[in-house]
Order: structure tokens, then sequence, then C-alpha cells
């Protein structure tokens, strides 16, 4: 492969300030120094340094004259990038850095010495490299390219020496389209060779000599010291990042970039209290890593929707989700204080969900609020990234996990994630008190599932999910493990609640389907987010039909015409996909009995088409998060009491969806999935077509008393409240009169069976 080829398939590991990867790029793209950006993208990156312990010299490299950044000077024995997506993997994390180990920057050094020098790995055992510590630096190539170079370096470099008794251990084959040249060199030569005006050597190599690698009256240099320096930690700062700004020949560049950590000439700066160095002006560049935008509506906007107006309303004053948690069977069954914890933990890790939950019968809703804890657990425990001493730890502590924390009262777990999911592991004996009070049945849904889900878990820990997963096998597999798997465990226990059929915990591919709906979405939207996390989702074998990089980020750039529309038509094929599912969603939810259990799934499903709706040829996924208005969510959650309401709801975004790609492809845009997304969005609209006729007449009326509501914000809340309780009633009689009756059934809080609703079984 040409230079050219290595820069467009090589993807590098971005990085925060902090070292941390926050996503991934093409070499290419990482490297261009524009006014967009002057330093080009912040990559992680090694300096290998091997020396010859008999002759005290160090190899040097020349780099090829055909290499595109800095060409033909001279600088230590290799230096290159761990990469995405390599087998081992290249990837460290933060502890694998305060640990001193980091395996994958020594499995990169060891790639990359094969493929310049030619140096076979069994020639380089892993255990025999030194991590020293790591230089933030950059420079533009103007020696090589002018002043306006558009190419240079910005890179936090990990340090890293190798010593053989002698040269003639290792066998040195020198790959010509990488290195012009190599040379072994004693300290005195190397500083001959840099001080004649005629060589050329790179600036983070002049950077690290004169800050470490030889002496002064000051300092005892690691070269002076190699057998120090090697055989122990004297000299190892695994806590500092040395940031420096480039000689002052290596400033400007086609960004003309000027001095990033005001401290010019190689001179680097001093240490913070936090480990790292003080950058001056250089975080405002890189800071914006990691800050994902969402994109909301203004408020005008969202208030010029008046039929969401008066569902928000409904909502928050006059038919508020209501909660069961303080029935007559809660309270005889569980330890008070114990579930009391159970549900002030649920707000603070799941606000939204823990309204849903609440609102389920009596019977069932300390069972699902105890299995969403216990799941939110495993979870806290297979997303911390820093607290294992490697993923075989963690991965023990997946697999064991319905063992210790389901059957010892007392297991805990501290020092494992953050905030209030730190607290759920601490204060887990709370959790499995209420647990251990929950029917058997429960009790062996949700050990089953958890058991499950973390060998699914354990099965994705450690893959390098930096540019996604590889196909939609595993885009599907991994969406199974984490929220299918959800799916059957709640049929399940719905079944054995009493309150569902007892065939609905055998409906295990229409519970799969619920959950890989759901996941999906969350997948689609958060495609930036997950990106610049660097542990996406989106599948290889989809999103690399359209990058022109072979990289995720290419989408990203929605300033480059070309990219915009190709991450439309890879954005478009992924809803399409999911919409694929909706079919089998609806018939789940045919399924269902009760009032309570219908709502509880139904609100998440059209949360998700309406997501879908609103990610569907927006290139604002792109740049941002999107969300859905907070009305239209009220809106949305109002219209989840029955079969008819929720065929209506994916009848409307359906159609939307339809209506979009047809604008789209009017308007000249060419869609490979057009044709598969209008058969899908006919299918979805042919299914509700029945129900959706029902809702029209209603509909009317609730723009009526939207525009009520509207006139009565400005006088007092409970007149509002008042004549939104008389609107209902209105509705209510037109809804028993043009639709027809419900078939589910309501659980009352007072009631441990089921009772039928008020409005009956449905007229057949």
């Amino acid at each position: 492969m040409s230079q050219q080829d290595f820069m467009e398939k090589d993807t590098v590991l971005v990085l925060d300030q902090e070292d941390r990867v926050i996503g991934s790029e093409s070499k290419r793209a990482s490297h261009e120094f524009n006014p967009e950006q002057p330093t080009g993208v912040l990559h992680r990156a090694f300096s290998v340094f091997i020396f010859d312990e008999s002759t005290n010299e160090l190899l040097l490299q020349q780099r090829a004259k055909e290499k595109i950044t800095f060409p033909s000077v001279w600088t230590n024995t290799c230096c290159s990038h761990p990469l995405h997506g390599m087998s081992p993997n290249e990837v460290d994390q933060p502890k694998d850095v305060s640990a001193g180990t980091v395996p994958g920057v020594k499995y990169a050094a060891i790639r990359k010495l094969g493929h310049e020098l030619g140096i076979p790995p069994s020639q380089l055992p892993i255990e025999q490299f030194k991590f020293l510590t790591r230089l933030h630096y950059w420079a533009a190539d103007t020696v090589t390219h002018g002043p306006k170079s558009p190419w240079g370096e910005h890179e936090i470099d990990y340090v890293l020496f190798f010593v053989v008794n002698s040269k003639q251990d290792i066998t040195v084959v020198p790959n010509r389209t990488e290195v012009e040249d190599v040379k072994w060199v004693t300290q005195e030569k190397l500083l001959d060779m840099m001080n004649d005006s005629s060589l050329l050597f790179s600036p983070w190599f002049r950077i690290i000599v004169k800050k470490w690698l030889i002496g002064t009256n000051a300092n005892i240099g690691w070269w002076n010291d190699l057998k120090e320096t090697i055989q122990t930690d004297r000299y190892c700062d695994y806590v500092t990042i040395h940031r420096f700004d480039p000689p002052k020949e290596h400033l400007g560049g086609l960004g003309n970039a000027g001095y990033q950590f005001c401290v010019g000439s190689g001179s680097n700066t001093s240490s913070s209290s936090n480990g790292t160095t003080k950058m001056g002006d250089a975080g405002k560049k890189q800071g914006a890593y990691g800050k994902i935008k969402t994109h909301k509506e203004s408020k005008v906007s969202q208030l010029s929707h008046l039929d969401e107006v008066w569902s928000a309303i409904v909502l928050l004053y006059v038919r508020p989700l209501k909660s069961n948690l303080e029935s007559d069977h809660v309270v005889r069954t569980f330890d008070a204080s114990d579930l009391l914890f159970c549900d002030d933990i649920l707000c603070k890790v799941s606000r939204s969900f823990a309204a849903v939950i609440r609102q389920l019968p009596a019977t069932l809703l300390v069972d699902v609020l105890i299995f969403y804890l216990v799941l939110r657990a495993l979870d806290t425990v297979e997303d911390d990234m820093t607290a294992f001493e490697s993923n075989e730890v963690k991965i023990q502590h997946l697999l064991k996990f319905h063992e210790t924390a389901l059957v010892d009262p007392t297991w805990s777990m501290d020092g494992v994630g953050e905030g209030d999911e730190k607290r759920l592991l601490q204060e887990f004996p709370k959790c499995h008190s209420v647990y251990a009070a929950l029917k058997p049945e429960s009790r062996d849904v949700i050990a089953d599932i958890t058991k499950r889900m973390a060998e699914g878990m354990a099965e994705f820990v450690g893959k390098d999910l930096g540019q996604g997963t590889m196909d939609v096998k595993e885009y599907n597999r991994y969406c199974h493990f984490v929220a299918g798997l959800v799916g059957e465990g709640l049929s399940r226990l719905f079944a054995a609640s009493g309150l569902e059929d007892a065939s609905l915990a055998k409906e295990l591919y229409l519970s799969d389907q619920m959950g890989l709906f759901l996941q999906k979405t969350n997948i689609i939207r958060d495609y930036l987010e997950d990106y610049v996390d660097g542990r996406a989702f989106w599948p290889q074998s989809v999103w690399k039909k359209y990058s022109k990089t072979g990289d995720l980020g290419y989408f990203a750039n929605q300033s480059d015409e070309e990219a915009c529309y190709h991450a439309l038509c890879c954005l478009n094929e992924l809803v399409t996909d999911a919409l694929h599912l909706v079919p089998d969603c609806l018939k789940y939810l045919s399924k269902l009995q009760c009032c309570e259990v219908f709502r509880f799934c139904a609100i998440p499903q059209v949360m998700a088409i309406a997501t879908l709706d609103k990610c569907y040829h927006n290139k604002d996924v792109f740049t941002g998060v999107v969300k859905i208005r907070k009305g239209l969510s009220c809106k949305l959650i109002n219209n989840t009491n029955d079969v008819v309401g929720i065929h209506a709801v994916f009848h409307e975004f359906a159609k939307s969806i339809a209506n979009k790609a047809r604008y789209a492809k009017s308007s000249g845009f060419e869609d490979p999935s057009y044709e598969s997304t209008i058969q899908i969005c006919k299918k979805i609209c042919e299914l509700t077509q029945s129900e959706m006729q029902k809702t029209k007449l209603i509909r009317t009326v609730d723009l009526s008393l939207a525009l009520i509501a509207g006139l009565g914000w400005y006088l007092d809340k409970s007149i509002v409240a008042s004549g939104a309780a008389f609107g209902l009633i209105g509705r209510k009689l037109l809804g028993s009169l043009f639709s027809p009756r419900s078939s589910l059934t309501q659980s009352t809080s007072t009631h441990t069976d089921k009772a039928t609703c008020d409005n009956g079984k449905k007229n057949k």
C-alpha cells in the first residue's frame, strides 16, 4: 500500500485534552492543518527508542522521502499511532495508563516495528517495553511544505524504551517505503548530527532529547542512567501530560496556528494540581470534543402546537400517571425503608422510567422496579472502564453477578460507577431485601435474565467498538443482549403476575423484537454521542457503503456536501431497518390485556416511532442529539390507553416518514433505501388504517379544547384544570360513540386480581 493509502485507511484514536479516547478519524483528516482545525485533530501516538546495552547506542531512523508528513527527517527508532479495529486491541483505557501497562500502545509498537523495520514480533517481547511518560505536542510541517503547510502533527505521544543486549539480537530490515535509512548512534554522535544544519530532525524527537533523553548539569538524562530507567520506575510519570509548543520554525501552517500552551520554542509548561499541565488557551480548541449539542425547538415553536399544550395540561393537572406504590399489597409485602430506597434510587437513575413503572398494578410494580434496578446495577459494572484491573477481572464480576448480588444478602460493590449508579451498588443489600421478598417465579425470571445478559456483556467487553459493530448480525446480537432480553424478562414477569395470559411468557420472538426496536432507535439517535465516547454501534456493513474515508466520523463533517449526502443515505437505511420491527411490535401490543401493562409497554414504543420520524433524513443527527418536543411526549403518553390510540400514533408517523422520503426524492435526493422505506411505511399504514379513522373526530374536539386551554392559560390554573376536566367528559362520550370499546382490562390499586375496565370488552 502507498503512503496515500495508509493515510486514508488507518483510523487513529481521537482524544480530549486528558488523553481520553472520544472518537476516531482517518490518518489523513487528523493530520490536516487548515483554518477550521489550525492544529489538526488531537490523537494518540507512540515513540519507541531501542538501545544496544553493550555499546550504549540508540537506533535512529530517517523517515522515507515518500512520507507525507515530515519526510526525510531523522527521528527515534519508530514513531506511529495505535489504531482502532486492530487485533490485539490497541485502545488503552485510563486504568492502563495509571498502572503503566499500556498494552494497546505496546501492541501497536510491535506491529509498526515489524512494518517499518522488519523486526519480527518474536524478538520484541511485550513485557520488555518500558512506558515512561506522555507528551502533548503539536507541530506544522512548515519545513517541508512551506509556511502554509496543510500538514502537521498534534499528538499525545507515549514514550517507550526497549533495550537489547546487543544489536545482533534483533533483525533490522527497513521497509524502504517507510524508512530511508537507519543508524546506531552514541550520545556524542547524535549531538553531532543534531548540530549539522544539513540534517533535519522531527520536532517531537527534538523535544524528547532536550527534555529527558540526554542529561544536563541540572538533570540526569534517561539515556545517561539507562539501567535505572529500565529496571525501576524512578523516571516514570504516568500522571502528568507534559505539553509543548513546537520549535518556532514549526509554528503556523495553513491554519496560521500560534502558541497553544503560552510557552514557545519547545519548552513545556508547569504541572497543575490534577497532574496535567497548564494549557493557556489551548483548552478552548479541543474542549469542544465530548460536548454534544442537543437540538431542541424553541419555546415559541413548542407553544405553537396547541394540541400538545393541551396534552401537557391534561397530563400534569387532570390525568397524571397514578402511582400504586402505596397500595395495601405493596405496603404489606415489602420492607418500607428498603423499598423507599429502591424507589428513590430509581428516580435518580431514570426519572422518566420511574413514572411508567409506578403506574403498574400493585402485584407487578415492585417486580419490574427491582428487575430494572438489578439490570442497571449490572450495566454499571459493565460500563465502568477504569475500576477493574483488566477486562478479565470485569468479565468475572459480570459472569458471577447473578450468583453474588442476587444470592448474598450482604453483597455490595464500592469504587465502581459514579454518582447515583455508584450508590446503587454500594447500598445494593437494600435492593436484595426487596428482591428476596418477591414471588419465587419473579426471582427466577430476574436471575435468569441477569445471567444471560451478563454473558452477552462479557462477549462485548474488550471489543473495540470505536468504529461500530462489524455487521448487522452483530448489531442485532448486541441489541438482543441489552434490550431483547429485557423484553423477554418483562413478558415472563407479566405472565407470572397473572395479569397477562400465561402464553405471553412464550412469545420470545415478539418480546425480542420489541426490545430491538427501542434499542435501535436509541443507537440511531445517539450516533455522535456514541462516536465521541468511542463506543459506537452503527454496523460497519451498512455505514461503510457510504463513508468515503472508511471512518464512521466521516458523517459528522456536515460542511462537506458529499459527506452530508452520504450521511443521510446511511441514516435513512438504518431508520428503515428499525421500521421493519414495527409490525411485530404492534402484534405484541395487541396480545396485552391489562391496561397498565399495555401503557407500560406502549409508551416507550410510541416515543421510539416519534424519534425515528424526527431522525429520518435529518442532518442534525450528525451534529448533536435530536429530541422530540416535550409537549409531543405528553400527547403520546395520553394516547397510550388502548390499541386505537397506538395504531393512530404509528399510522401518523409512518405516513410522515413516507412523505419525507417522497419529498426528498422530488427534490432530487437519490436515496438507495427509498423503495424499502416506502414499502415498510405502506405496510405500517395498512396495519393501522382502520383504527386511524376512529380518532379523526376526537382530534377535532381536542383542537377545540386546546384553544380553550390556551386562552385559559392567562387565567387561574384551577380554572384551566376545571375546563380541561369538563372537556375530557365530552371527549370520553365521543370516544364511546365513535370508537369500539377497548379489550383491555384494568387492575386497581386496591385489588390484587384483574378487574374489567369501565369500557368492558371490545365489540367484535
